[in-house]
């Protein structure tokens, strides 16, 4: 969606003399955060996520398939980390190919409410990486608003 068409597609409100946009900004349609009792178990958002964020860098999975968990800037950094690996492995020669690795221990933490800062760990057989993920709860649902894999 380009930005011409993301500013027709917000409802415009005209007031008086004034217009302004219904977006994310907007008090009561915007998005309302969630307190931790209201929002569902962040262990399987966090594994699936992880899983899903490796197999697009690898080349197997779409990242479409992630832009309803992450904010538009995660889906931004996330897109440049996939062209760059698949400019790589074109350039090598390489055909796209679902990795093999596994899930390893979690780590969580809370330090607001109804926010969750975990690493992730995952093991491959050449090298283990961790991934760094952010989740804010918005609307009863989790979106990460950060994702680093190291």
């Amino acid at each position: 969606m380009t930005a011409r068409h993301a500013a027709a597609a917000r409802t415009v409100v005209v007031r008086g003399s004034t217009a302004r946009f219904l977006d994310d900004e907007d008090e009561y349609f915007g998005r309302q955060p969630a307190r931790r009792e209201e929002l569902p178990d962040p262990e399987p958002v966090l594994r699936n996520l992880t899983h899903c964020v490796i197999e697009a860098l690898a080349g197997a999975r779409d990242l479409e398939q992630l832009a309803r968990w992450v904010n538009d800037d995660v889906y931004r950094n996330l897109s440049k980390r996939v062209v760059l690996a698949a400019r790589a492995r074109r350039v090598k020669g390489q055909a796209p190919q679902r990795p093999a690795f596994s899930l390893g221990r979690l780590i969580v933490c809370e330090p607001a409410d109804g926010v969750i800062e975990a690493v992730v760990m995952v093991h491959q057989r050449a090298r283990s990486r961790a991934v760094a993920i952010r989740l804010e709860g918005f609307d009863q649902r989790w979106r990460a608003s950060v994702i680093s894999v190291l």
